[in-house]
């Protein structure tokens, strides 16, 4: 588009490295990231020790975004939770971009309205809905966004991202792999049966999805 091309001369093509952590919940964000590949997770830290994840970026969306725009502070910390790749330039370039060019401040708005649908939707599946449902709807998503069926994930790692322990993942994961929907071993997981794995989640998949292409157009 347009706007990216505006933005071409100023990025700076980065890798997401597992375990980085891109933006600190309650810090002004210095950079903004356009994720090409991987996954990125906004995750919050509760008191009594546990993290919740409350939205899933990748390369339908913008990390920091928001943020950079107000010189505000992020809400939650932004983890890459599966290696790729990224365009990254400095909030403050962002910021100038957005202040000059109205096309492509509404665009940021409509990627933002589409993230804060996901969390207020993941929010309402966490509370709602049962681990089956859960983490079908995590893996689809993270499908999505890599582009592939085989995912670097391991069950302590799904087990964070959708609020559950550990061995409920696995009960369910098993049950799964039993069904010919999932092929797991440690720190691998594969994506057997897509339409199997559709019909276990919960409408919340197709729910962000659909809004998210209303926003932005996105695709597969």
């Amino acid at each position: 588009m347009a706007e990216y091309e505006q933005l071409h001369s100023i990025l700076e093509t980065v890798e997401l490295t597992k375990d980085t952590v891109l933006a600190d919940a309650g810090a002004p964000v210095q950079r903004v990231y356009l994720p090409h590949s991987g996954v990125v997770s906004m995750m919050v830290h509760l008191s009594d020790g546990q993290s919740v994840e409350i939205a899933t970026v990748g390369r339908d969306n913008i990390v920091g975004a928001t943020a950079a725009l107000d010189g505000g502070p992020l809400f939650a910390d932004a983890i890459v939770v599966v290696p790729g790749t990224a365009s990254v330039l400095k909030a403050e370039d962002f910021r100038e971009m957005a202040d000059r060019n109205v096309v492509f401040r509404t665009l940021v708005s409509r990627y933002e309205q589409a993230l804060t649908a996901q969390t207020q939707q993941s929010v309402a599946c966490n509370v709602s809905h049962p681990v089956e449902a859960r983490l079908s709807r995590w893996l689809l998503r993270a499908r999505d966004l890599c582009g592939s069926e085989a995912l670097p994930l391991t069950q302590e790692m799904l087990a964070q991202m959708i609020g559950v322990r550990r061995n409920a993942v696995s009960i369910v994961a098993h049950g799964f792999q039993q069904a010919g929907i999932l092929r797991y071993s440690r720190g691998h997981i594969e994506i057997t049966d897509i339409d199997g794995l559709r019909k276990a989640s919960c409408e919340c998949y197709a729910t962000v999805k659909a809004h998210a292409e209303q926003l932005v157009g996105v695709e597969d």
